[in-house]
């Protein structure tokens, strides 16, 4: 069976599953073929009768993954056609159930192999391969796909590797749609702290430059091997931010370097953390488009100069975040929402509300229409 899903007046087609058959292909959702538990639920393995490897993400009742977010996933996976977002097979509704079952990504998430086993080889040329493919995936999503849209949770957990370790963005669930002609959509915030702009984190002004904040940040580390923020190194390396504008005024961005990497390409390093630097600049308008930032990483166009480092790195501190803390707006810090089990210290931050006149949002939930076929 075919299910349409209208969003914004474009109809996005998904085949339906049923819930028996998932049953059946994850053994009974078996502890076994568990793949990882996000914030929305948990993921399983699953292996259909035609043979086809499937991961199936469950939505936990209490998940804090509403049928908002659950439908926009669909929608907007379906509607894309590139080859970085990650491929969805089709989704179950029955009753309560509520499933989506993905193309199965056999070396999982990136947190993992960075942060991780490290049982992946991910030389040099391998990591500079993957940003360029997250940085061309989010041109794609902010500038070429026929619905526009931003992410709103890039970071590591959300980034898959195949078994040819090309990348696939996942996890569209708190994915927003926006117009060209907006300044910005104001919405309660959500994403994963650590990862977000701080025009967003603060006042709630989301446009794709948070997806572009936030890719600056994965950038760095992918190069580094580390994540964003690590309290068991010194202090003034523990926020990567921090450390990269600090090596990078003492042009020492090679130090930057994962220290496991016996081998790398200096003039990419630099243009790459050249790159980042400009994504994670604290005014929206100093961050380049991602398809600017593509073409500087591609070497078609010199990267901009950075001169300072941004006010939210020099004005304060803060402290990191371990338990659940609800923030001014209701905003709730709570557990990762990655496809697959994230490594990651970062958490996240769920939640929507509407918007205030003049700067609606669009909506991210249209109608759901079952087509027997």
């Amino acid at each position: 069976m075919m299910m349409k899903v209208k969003l914004l007046g474009i109809d996005a087609k998904t085949f339906t599953f049923g819930y028996a058959e998932l049953k059946t292909a994850t053994e009974d959702f078996s502890p076994d073929n568990k793949l990882g538990e996000g914030g929305f639920g948990p993921v399983y393995k699953g292996t259909l009768n035609d043979g086809r490897v499937i991961a199936v993400k469950r939505l936990s009742v209490t998940s804090h993954q509403g049928k908002n977010q659950f439908i926009t996933e669909i929608a907007t996976i379906s509607a894309v056609q590139h080859r970085n977002p990650v491929k969805l097979h089709g989704c179950c509704i029955e009753g309560d159930n509520r499933l989506l079952v993905y193309e199965f990504l056999e070396n999982k998430s990136l947190d993992q192999a960075l942060f991780g086993n490290r049982t992946l080889n991910l030389n040099w040329s391998t990591r500079f391969d993957i940003c360029l493919g997250v940085a061309r995936g989010l041109a794609y999503l902010h500038e070429e796909s026929r619905l526009r849209i931003v992410h709103r949770d890039v970071k590591a957990s959300n980034i898959l590797l195949d078994s040819y370790l090309i990348l696939k963005i996942s996890d569209f669930g708190l994915a927003k749609l926006y117009d060209d002609k907006m300044t910005h959509i104001s919405t309660r915030v959500a994403g994963t702290i650590g990862y977000l702009a701080p025009e967003y984190a603060m006042r709630g002004h989301l446009t794709k430059k948070a997806d572009v904040f936030a890719f600056g940040v994965v950038a760095l580390e992918i190069v580094s091997g580390r994540p964003n923020a690590d309290s068991s190194l010194e202090e003034e390396e523990i926020y990567l931010l921090e450390w990269a504008w600090k090596l990078h005024e003492n042009n020492r961005e090679v130090d930057l370097v994962d220290s496991t990497l016996s081998e790398f390409n200096e003039e990419e390093v630099k243009r790459l953390l050249g790159v980042s630097l400009l994504c994670t600049q604290a005014s929206p308008t100093s961050r380049p488009s991602m398809s600017r930032a593509v073409a500087m990483l591609s070497g078609d166009i010199e990267v901009g100069i950075v001169t300072s480092r941004p006010g939210y790195l020099t004005d304060w501190k803060y402290d990191d975040v371990t338990n659940v803390t609800t923030m001014s707006g209701g905003a709730t810090i709570g557990t990762d929402s990655s496809y697959y089990n994230s490594l990651s210290a970062s958490t996240s931050m769920v939640g929507d509300v509407g918007n205030p006149p003049g700067n609606a949002s669009k909506p991210m939930l249209g109608e759901i229409i079952k087509e027997g076929r």
